[in-house]
């Protein structure tokens, strides 16, 4: 599955926007990410992602492999989850495996759809607050295209910005840059 993805710094009375877009509000959730490096390879390098998530008011965890980004205005990347019954067995198996866990993403999540896409408002600590809009798709380029140009809408009808004013980087990334 392909993930498109836009990411943008979020605003006071975002929230109100998304509903009178016709998203729908969904849920509310304490997420806890823990990105993991890998023993062969550097995921710096090969803009690569590999984290387990805990998210609170489920209990559930889920183990995450992200693919490297596919454009540049974009997070576009494919994406691969599977749903964890144990997160501390999970993180304890990678670790024996010899990946260690290098960074933790923690952040409050509302979670809003309308149709196939999702809008996520992110309030990240130590980050600030975001708003993310994604939908997945197949990996044919025209479905790619087609959400993206969606997603690119949306975010311009909200009031977020263009495409080319989105932010690429992911909240991994830049926890790790803000603690350098």
């Amino acid at each position: 599955m392909i993930e498109v993805e836009v990411k943008f710094r979020g605003f006071d009375g975002i929230e109100e926007k998304l509903l009178s877009a016709g998203f729908e509000f969904l849920e509310e959730k304490l997420e806890e990410d823990i990105y993991f490096s890998s023993p062969v390879r550097d995921f710096s390098k090969t803009d690569e992602a590999l984290r387990v998530r805990r998210e609170s008011n489920s209990g559930k965890a889920k183990l995450t492999y992200k693919g490297r980004k596919m454009d540049p205005l974009t997070k576009t990347r494919e994406e691969l989850t599977v749903e964890v019954s144990d997160c501390e067995n999970m993180k304890a198996i990678l670790e024996k495996l010899g990946f260690e866990a290098v960074a933790t993403v923690r952040k409050r999540r509302k979670v809003y759809r309308m149709g196939d896409v999702l809008a996520c408002v992110d309030e990240v600590e130590g980050l600030g607050k975001f708003v993310e809009l994604e939908v997945d798709v197949e990996t044919s380029k025209d479905a790619i295209a087609r959400a993206r140009e969606r997603v690119s809408e949306i975010a311009l009808s909200l009031g977020l910005g263009k495409l080319e004013d989105s932010i690429t980087l992911s909240y991994l990334e830049m926890v790790l840059s803000r603690n350098r």
